[in-house]
């Protein structure tokens, strides 16, 4: 028996998709692709509205077949402006596959490029935020796997155009309740619009209610009348864009300049031993996310981090050296923790296999740093930034060990592991030493996770790590190989009876941890131009490609990935905010305009 659930999807007599749930069509039985160019295409004013613009976003209610997406990605490729990028925030509770969607949008052959793209690029079924990369169409798509409210709550964007293609109001009526078109109105810009097919009264009086200009326009079809509504106002144009620093080129470093690469920002990245000399600097990198049950933030986080930086590394030409990682039961109650992790539907399906011995993660990976790492940070300038200093008409000046004057950045991105507390004031930073040990021709089929790990590389398999709270020391111990060792003896001794004999090799390096095990990626309290991303722990190659995403879109006013609540567990000003409600005060939330540091 499947343990996949039941397709929302069902093929009619008409060779239609028709909702199992719902009762209703995806598209309309005359011409679906039709109906989008007319219902909300033309009804949202494109591709005039895009006109001028070097960004513009659209979000979408009913994600369904992706049929609305790849007509709009069509006409954005045929129409962009120059150097335009596409921001598309859709929601869909009950995702279909693949599969069914390939066979809906193959009837419309002037849309299979970009249907091909969307198809290639498909979400999965794990709940949550789903980013997929368009790269052709200088596009990105986030699709929020989930009900529509809690979507709308926790995205931070605001849409220049929105398509509201829920079912049919008698049918889904809670997708067009007067709450929902609230919350559609606070998330729209200035001089935003939005269309529908539906001239229902009751979404007529919610979208007025929110703010909303309506007026009914000639429909399609059969159907004798479809609704534009217009927000006040008229769209801001865009600040002008100044090259951002990036100090440290780790997997941090490394994941901001590709973040903002891929969104067309100019930077420059310094790290005086340049790219993967540090933490990052492993033979070999294991991409796992923590495993926690239940629903919690620090869940989301690393279930969301590790499908993102999945998508990322699986594209980056020898960034992958092998597929798998089985993770060990420690204790008793750990069968069925792994079993709730499995189930809690945070993962897809196939990322989670517990069996007796604990947990198959099938798409967790082993990474090449030396590969991977330099492929990302491109260019490294090897100079260190001994100080920053505010720039009296905005951003940053990097100072040298003798004051000189480096650059002058409009932001700066402290990517520095433990030390970024050297450049950035009062953040909650501690170091914490590890050291591996490499074997040279050992052999291991899969990588092994056990609180220590051991994981295959070309020649040998690395083994570790020491984990040593509070010590900056990366002095080579001999006491900390045989510790390394003593613990693969415990948990895997058919790789410890290949080990021994062999020669060992130690690597030390310092990780940055924060004392609530989450890691820091926002502005710097009271500076919000100077932004830190650390405090990673063991998970950077898991955490930072996502969180990299998260800092870049705020510097280039692009919607998050991260929901809103995922965004205030990374902000490091999370910790003054919590001592700020144990003493009575108030501290701002992420994201809140702040000076820069004097």
């Amino acid at each position: 028996m499947s343990d996949q659930p039941a397709s929302p999807l069902l093929w009619r007599d008409d060779g239609l998709p028709g909702s199992r749930l719902y009762g209703d069509v995806y598209f309309s039985s005359e011409d679906g692709l039709a109906e989008t160019g007319a219902v909300f295409l033309a009804g949202c004013g494109l591709p005039e509205a895009w006109a001028g613009r070097t960004r513009f976003t659209v979000a979408e209610l009913g994600f369904g077949t992706g049929l609305n997406i790849a007509a709009l990605l069509t006409l954005w490729k045929q129409t962009r402006p120059p150097g335009a990028r596409l921001h598309i925030f859709s929601i869909e509770a009950h995702p279909i596959s693949a599969a069914d969607a390939g066979r809906a949008l193959g009837r419309w052959p002037a849309i299979a490029e970009a249907a091909g793209a969307l198809l290639e690029a498909w979400p999965g079924l794990a709940r949550g935020f789903h980013r997929l990369d368009l790269p052709g169409f200088d596009a990105v798509l986030d699709v929020a796997v989930m009900e529509a409210s809690p979507a709308l709550a926790a995205w931070s964007g605001a849409a220049d155009a929105w398509f509201l293609d829920g079912f049919a109001p008698a049918a889904n009526p809670a997708m067009w309740s007067e709450a929902l078109m609230a919350q559609v109105g606070a998330h729209t810009a200035p001089g935003g619009r939005a269309a529908t097919f539906t001239v229902a009264g009751s979404v007529r009086r919610g979208l007025a209610a929110a703010g909303f200009e309506v007026a009914k326009r000639p429909g399609f079809g059969r159907k004798r009348e479809r609704l534009e509504a217009c927000w006040p106002g008229a769209p801001t144009a865009a600040a002008p864009a100044g090259e951002i620093a990036i100090i440290g080129a780790g997997i941090a470093g490394a994941a901001m300049a590709r973040a903002l690469r891929q969104e067309g920002r100019a930077f420059r990245l310094f790290d005086p031993a340049g790219p993967a000399a540090a933490a990052s600097g492993n033979r070999a990198a294991l991409m796992t996310p923590r495993l926690d049950a239940g629903d919690g933030p620090a869940a989301r986080l690393f279930a969301q981090a590790f499908a993102r930086a999945r998508t990322l590394y699986e594209a980056t030409p020898g960034a992958v050296l092998s597929r798998g990682v089985r993770h060990l039961a420690s204790e008793d109650r750990d069968a069925g923790r792994f079993a709730r992790i499995a189930a809690g539907g945070l993962f897809e399906p196939s990322d989670m296999i517990p069996d007796a011995a604990g947990v198959l993660m099938a798409s967790a990976l082993v990474l090449d740093p030396a590969r991977l790492v330099p492929a990302w940070t491109g260019e490294v300038e090897r100079r260190s930034v001994a100080a920053l200093s505010p720039h009296p008409e905005g951003g940053w000046r990097l100072l040298d060990g003798d004051g000189g004057l480096i650059m002058r950045a409009a932001g700066v991105v402290v990517c520095a592991g433990h030390l970024s507390g050297e450049l950035a004031a009062g953040l909650e930073l501690g170091p914490v030493r590890g050291q591996t040990t490499f074997a040279a021709g050992a052999r291991l089929d899969m990588a092994v996770s056990f609180g220590g790990y051991a994981a295959p590389t070309p020649d040998g398999v690395l083994f570790g790590a020491s984990h040593q709270r509070g010590e900056a020391d990366t002095t080579l111990r001999a006491e900390d190989d045989q510790d390394n060792l003593a613990r693969i003896a415990g948990r895997l001794p058919t790789l410890a009876g290949d080990l021994a004999g062999r020669t060992l090799t130690g690597r030390a390096a310092i990780r940055a941890a924060t004392p609530d095990h989450l890691p820091l990626a926002g502005a710097v309290p009271g500076a919000e131009t100077l932004l830190v991303l650390s405090g990673l722990g063991g998970r950077g190659f898991c955490l930072a490609p996502l969180l990299a995403e998260h800092l870049v879109a705020g510097l280039v006013g692009a919607p998050s990935p991260l929901p809103r609540d995922l965004v205030d567990a990374v902000d490091p000003a999370r910790f003054a905010r919590r001592a700020a409600r144990r003493s009575g005060g108030r501290q701002p939330r992420a994201g809140a305009s702040q000076s820069p540091a004097s």
